[in-house]
């Protein structure tokens, strides 16, 4: 089922792939979307076609944007791993292009105003999902745009005439996260509970769209609101945790009972994972010392992590499988998980912790390390061990979520990105927290500025 829908969004997708992003050179896409839109499966094609942008966007990013510049990885690779790595950051390494993530955008937008033409009855539940799954992917590619560049271009309309404004300068930020959070709750409200069996974790559902909501008013500091989204997501009985036999399995064969949403891969559709993680003794990132020195003793996701029967482990397994052993340096068909149960329970966690409710937030920490066979932590043993609850939840975040693209976020939204990383990069000047944006976005509009840092 999983190969037939990834498939299907391929093909379906082909008949998308003249959308254009509003930054390109070319003022009129090729394609014409008000043309395209005249049935109720062309609409379908259309959404599928954004989901198509999704697998390109983040097939090597997810994890250079969100642990490449983190304090889990070494590496020893040239190129992006060792920029990010070293802080040094450039308008030309491939992490600073933003172009799949505006092509995400561009069939989203096309989509959401279309789409409402092919329904007759503004209350079709196939209409109403459809934009509401749109609107969901365009949120999530803004999302990373306002957290891994801060202000950007940003337009809610398609490209289609050469009367609008090509060369968009940027929008404020907290703007941009309105509009994310407005396209959410959009989806909460109107996207299918399931759609049945996997399409469940490929697809927006409700769950997702609460789980995305969920990681925005985090990233907001907005704890109630957390909290609330959170618990739509832990009461969802879609979603369980797997059991640590599982654990691996989650990530190799994907579809699990803890995923809430995934980018689906395919033998067509393929990722970066093995060569990022796992190809032999030359994968781009391995494990830091100082990661691998942060387990509490008898920790069962030690050894499913990364290789330890090496001295110095170089590759990382846990989304292979313990034991995995491969020198191919083909690409990976793993899915890549965006948002699980257990991330929307710590999340839910800190945001009770951060509000002085520690009564809430243990017992959500304490399932999670209770499926890794650690002992329960008392508020008391928690501030023993970690300073506060806060920074136990923290902790146990940078284990439980390693290497799925999250770790840089954390330390960025909790303002502790130059506290950490400082020691090993260098990292001292908040405006080098973003990213530079990428000389072919700044030689093609006019109106952009450059990030301060990078100027």
């Amino acid at each position: 089922m999983k190969k037939y829908i990834t498939k299907w969004i391929a093909f379906l997708s082909v008949l998308l792939m003249g959308s254009c992003s509003f930054l390109d050179k070319e003022p009129i896409s090729s394609f014409s979307a008000q043309g395209f839109y005249k049935s109720t499966s062309d609409a379908q094609a259309g959404v599928y076609g954004i989901y198509e942008a999704m697998q390109s966007s983040f097939q090597l990013n997810f994890a250079y944007w969100g642990e490449g510049r983190a304090d889990a990885v070494e590496t020893n690779h040239a190129g992006d791993p060792f920029a990010l790595h070293q802080n040094t950051l450039t308008p030309i390494i491939t992490s600073s292009n933003w172009n799949n993530l505006y092509t995400v955008i561009s069939r989203a937008n096309y989509a959401v105003k279309y789409i409402p033409e092919v329904f007759e009855d503004e209350t079709s539940p196939l209409r109403n999902q459809l934009i509401g799954q749109a609107r969901a992917l365009r949120a999530i590619a803004y999302f990373y745009l306002v957290r891994v560049w801060g202000d950007v271009p940003f337009t809610l309309e398609p490209y289609e005439s050469i009367q609008q404004d090509l060369f968009l300068s940027k929008t404020d930020k907290e703007t941009i996260l309105n509009q994310i959070v407005e396209d959410l709750s959009y989806a909460s409200e109107f996207c299918s509970p399931n759609y049945g069996g996997e399409r469940d974790r490929v697809l927006i559902t409700r769950g997702g769209a609460d789980g995305i909501l969920t990681q925005v008013y985090m990233w907001r500091k907005q704890y109630q609101q957390a909290i609330t989204t959170a618990e739509r997501v832990t009461d969802n009985p879609l979603y369980s945790l797997v059991s640590i036999s599982d654990w691996n399995n989650m990530f190799s064969a994907g579809l699990s009972s803890e995923s809430v949403f995934e980018v689906g891969y395919n033998e067509v559709q393929k990722n970066s994972m093995r060569v990022l993680y796992a190809l032999g003794n030359d994968a781009s990132y391995f494990p830091s010392q100082r990661f691998m020195n942060s387990f509490e003793e008898g920790d069962l996701r030690r050894s499913k992590i990364w290789d330890n029967t090496q001295v110095q482990p170089r590759k990382i397994w846990k989304f292979f499988g313990e034991g995995f052993n491969d020198e191919s340096p083909d690409p990976s068909q793993n899915n890549i998980i965006l948002v699980r149960l257990a991330d929307i329970m710590l999340l839910k966690a800190e945001a009770h912790a951060r509000l002085n409710d520690n009564s809430l937030a243990l017992p959500l920490l304490n399932n999670i390390r209770n499926r890794a066979g650690l002992v329960a932590l008392t508020e008391v043993t928690a501030i023993e061990e970690y300073g506060d609850v806060v920074s136990a939840i923290m902790h146990e975040r940078s284990i439980e979520l390693c290497f799925e693209g999250h770790r840089w976020f954390d330390l960025v939204r909790t303002d502790k990105a130059i506290e950490v990383m400082e020691p090993i990069t260098g990292l001292k000047d908040s405006r080098n927290i973003l990213w530079p944006i990428h000389e072919d976005a700044i030689n093609r509009n006019p109106n952009l500025v450059q990030n301060e840092f990078y100027r």
